[in-house]
């Protein structure tokens, strides 16, 4: 094989050109690089929101890659079949990508590098969507960890490398293979109305992720532990939807932890921990795929969770219209925002899982349509965690009283203001757009009386508690 063969540098996760380990080594290589987006199978399952938010991430990559003099070739279709018509139209003799964990994208490329490698093409994944990979940290009996905090003092003192630069140049072919248009995909279609509500409020590409990451470490790290639950303040980093598609590395945002724990920024190891987090999601979802399609721990299979999306109770969660203020504030801050704040979430699944006795895959499925910032692995974690199903999951018997966690965690009110109109005098503009983004057919409007709890928190307690006590666990 000539060594002037093109490379295929296959984006998925992982839209930038910094710290972009296959980028480097590609653009170093001495051959000319073709960068290539497949809009795939797996893309293919991604609900609306995901979708319009890779759609601009991908936009932006291509606009980063002609700055560079370089081009993004846009393709849809099986990934394998598209990967072979670009080798065949460019006499490519190596496809190169970085690594993903989740059990649809391993299926994907497991198939694709076999394939390819039975052609006698260079298929080669790299890291550089996790700190460590999966396989690297083990317990000191050599298996996998089960429980966050252990894995957290394995880690934290490991050594990290240091995110790569971006690449001074980028080898381009003599000749280009056509490539689709970004526009004629119409990744926004499935947002319909909600599309430009939502789009106020994206922050995309690495440029944008960057300055986020910075102002979030000289801003706010400080008071990040004091102050990261608090959902009426703007006190967390706001970095998960920039992760999610790779816009930014786990490696730059370790390294700028570290920088603020040395100038002694308070704050600064609790972020450490919470991207340690996301590094459990993915270590548990490698060891133990069926994390996302089903209960992690076996014995909650017969647990006897309501799965009818239909009843009235479960439209009501879907519509934020619970009657539970805190809840109804989260789920509307995602139909503006596309995305959560943390606390937040927690209450909302816990109040769909536990006060209305709703199976997590029915709230899982939901996020998947409606976050921005939905991440296969966080997601799958954090509605086992919530529901008790999970490892290092909450207990069972642990139910969140929402009303209770609204006075602690928004004592002035000021996030359920933030999107809760009904019988407000005068409603925040962010509580009116949640009127504009969601669909039409749900009839609301900020004139609408605010409900009555379709599940009282004390009741739906005992509820929850009564089938727990009834199951032996």
């Amino acid at each position: 094989m000539s060594d002037k063969t093109p490379i295929l540098l296959w984006f998925r996760r992982d839209l930038r050109l910094g710290d972009h380990p296959a980028l480097n080594e590609a653009s170093a290589a001495g051959r000319p690089v073709i960068p290539v987006f497949i809009h795939d199978e797996v893309v293919e399952t991604h609900g609306a929101a995901p979708k319009f938010r890779l759609g601009l991430s991908v936009g932006s990559l291509a606009r980063d890659l002609e700055a560079k003099g370089s081009r993004l070739i846009l393709r849809r279709g099986k990934a394998l079949d598209c990967l072979q018509a670009l080798i065949a139209e460019t006499g490519a003799g190596a496809v190169w990508w970085t690594r993903a964990y989740d059990p649809d994208a391993r299926a994907r490329d497991e198939a694709v590098k076999a394939t390819l490698k039975d052609d006698g093409i260079d298929a080669r994944s790299f890291g550089g969507h996790l700190l460590f990979e999966p396989w690297t940290v083990q317990t000191q009996t050599g298996g996998f960890y089960k429980v966050y905090s252990p894995m957290w003092k394995a880690v934290r003192d490991r050594d990290v490398e240091e995110p790569l630069p971006e690449p001074g140049r980028i080898p381009a072919p003599e000749s280009w293979p056509e490539s689709d248009r970004l526009d004629h995909w119409a990744m926004d279609a499935a947002m319909k109305r909600g599309r430009d509500i939502v789009l106020g409020h994206v922050c995309v590409g690495e440029a944008a992720a960057q300055d986020r990451l910075g102002r979030f470490i000289d801003e706010k790290v400080a008071s990040y532990k004091a102050d990261r639950d608090l959902p009426g303040l703007d006190a967390t980093s706001n970095l998960s939807e920039n992760l999610t598609y790779g816009e930014i590395s786990p490696h730059r945002l370790w390294h700028a932890g570290q920088r603020a724990m040395g100038e002694g920024k308070a704050g600064a190891e609790h972020f450490l921990r919470e991207v340690v987090w996301r590094e459990f999601a993915y270590h548990l979802v490698h060891h133990t795929p069926h994390i996302t399609s089903g209960n992690w721990r076996e014995e909650w299979d017969a647990f006897p969770w309501n799965e009818d999306e239909r009843l009235k109770e479960v439209h009501a969660w879907k519509r934020g219209r619970t009657g539970i203020r805190f809840v109804d504030a989260g789920m509307r801050e995602m139909y503006v925002t596309g995305r959560m704040h943390n606390r937040a979430r927690m209450i909302v699944a816990s109040y769909l899982t536990k006060h209305l006795m709703t199976h997590w895959k029915v709230g899982l499925n939901w996020f998947e349509d409606c976050l921005i910032d939905w991440d296969p692995a966080a997601n799958s974690m954090g509605w086992q965690w919530a529901a008790g199903s999970g490892p290092d999951a909450a207990p069972y018997f642990r139910v969140f009283n929402p009303v209770t966690q609204l006075d602690k965690f928004d004592a002035d009110r000021t996030y359920q203001r933030a999107w809760i109109a009904e019988g407000t005098p005068r409603p925040t503009a962010t509580a009116l757009s949640y009127f504009d983004a969601i669909p039409e057919s749900w009839g609301l409007s900020a004139g609408d009386r605010y409900p009555e709890p379709v599940v009282d928190a004390t009741e739906g307690r005992k509820r929850a508690l009564s089938a727990y006590e009834a199951r032996d666990f």
